[in-house]
């Protein structure tokens, strides 16, 4: 769902802000594309669906619904698959949640960013903490356990401990599913321009760290495990599309910019692709009116991009990569052969960052917080 009400001051995804929406050709678009790009798959099952956007909140509960039974008539949904969306607070009103609900969606995804007043107005965010407070508790009565928020830190002036007291709100709110995200100032943003301009101050590096640090202390201690480099969850509430993401799976990418990875299989191979759709709404509605799919790239991928791939994503989970996935991809190399020789990567499991055992590949906990800075070094030995 590629609209929104207003765009953020950080935000430069692929978001439009127009007058007015023409839901039911856009739904009738994402439903085609939907059923056309399930066909190309060949796929016999889905496992999950999410909601992305833009804000999919304002989409009526009968587009999403429209969409699931698409899915469910092209390939096999089972009644327990997690079908997640992505919310604003200001637009989760209790009527429009149990509509969203009976019409399949079963987690809920809020983007909360802060629980203060004074950063939701730098940040240009439509709804107050009061409101976002609301939107969370109506959410975990409709979405029991499965309900989860977003926050960012390191914003222009907060500080640690103002950080912190975010952190203590968040976790009277929501005990379920809790992601954190550090602010990036992403160039042709509104908050980039001021920070550039001088008008607001960035935090030091060290200081982002301490953050960071200081999110995963607290949420562990309150019995959250850490899954993901900015993914939290308690009680098993993990988010099973993500990790799919995460794990190298196959995914199917419908609407406006949306990103895929699957196999042709109906192509006489079985060459792993990168799909991207067609950015902007109109132009992708007219593709999908005429062909079926608003795909504006196709790229097989080489085994060693789906390697760097499957390296650069799996280092993000607690798990790691384990050595039955990297051998569903390299059946020749092993993670042993690859990684366990002397070279990069040993030195990085002698240094404290990494460790390889009969479990596979992944980052001790000192080196998921600094996982940037060891890929480069894996990727230059996995490319020799």
């Amino acid at each position: 769902w590629p609209y929104c009400r207003k765009r953020c001051s950080y935000c430069n995804f692929n978001t439009y802000v127009v007058p007015q929406v023409d839901e039911a050709a856009l739904r009738a678009c994402l439903v085609r594309e939907a059923q056309t790009l399930l066909r190309l798959s060949q796929v016999h099952s889905v496992t999950s669906v999410f909601f992305g956007g833009g804000t999919p909140s304002l989409a009526s509960p009968g587009t999403v619904a429209a969409v699931l039974e698409a899915v469910a008539e092209a390939a096999h949904l089972p009644a327990g698959a997690e079908i997640t969306l992505e919310a604003n607070p200001s637009s989760t009103s209790t009527s429009r949640l149990a509509g969203f609900r009976g019409a399949g969606v079963n987690r809920l995804s809020i983007g909360v960013q802060s629980l203060d007043d004074a950063e939701l107005r730098m940040l240009g965010r439509e709804h107050t903490a009061a409101e976002a407070q609301k939107a969370v508790e109506e959410a975990r009565g409709l979405f029991p356990g499965r309900t989860s928020m977003d926050l960012l830190f390191g914003l222009p002036r907060q500080s640690r401990d103002a950080w912190a007291q975010r952190l203590e709100a968040a976790l009277r709110l929501c005990d379920d599913h809790i992601s954190v995200y550090q602010l990036t100032l992403e160039r042709g943003t509104v908050l980039a321009a001021q920070v550039r301009g001088g008008a607001l101050p960035t935090p030091s590096q060290d200081l982002l760290a301490d953050m960071y640090q200081t999110a995963r202390t607290m949420l562990v201690a309150a019995g959250f495990r850490h899954y993901e480099v900015s993914n939290f969850a308690r009680k098993g509430a993990l988010s099973t599309h993500n990790l799919s993401y995460w794990r190298a799976d196959q995914y199917i990418g419908v609407g406006p910019g949306a990103h895929g990875r699957f196999m042709l299989r109906g192509e006489g191979g079985w060459s792993r692709e990168a799909r991207v759709q067609t950015l902007e709404p109109v132009a992708w509605m007219r593709e999908v009116q005429s062909q079926g799919h608003g795909t504006r790239s196709r790229v097989v991928l080489s085994l060693l991009q789906q390697l760097e791939e499957l390296l650069t994503l799996g280092l993000r989970t607690d798990e790691g990569i384990t050595h039955e996935r990297w051998g569903s991809f390299s059946p020749q190399l092993s993670l042993q052969a690859a990684f366990g020789e002397p070279g990069e990567a040993r030195a990085l499991q002698q240094e404290g960052w990494l460790i390889l055992d009969s479990g596979g590949l992944r980052c001790t906990w000192a080196g998921l917080a600094v996982l940037d800075s060891l890929l480069p070094d894996l990727l230059w030995q996995l490319q020799r």
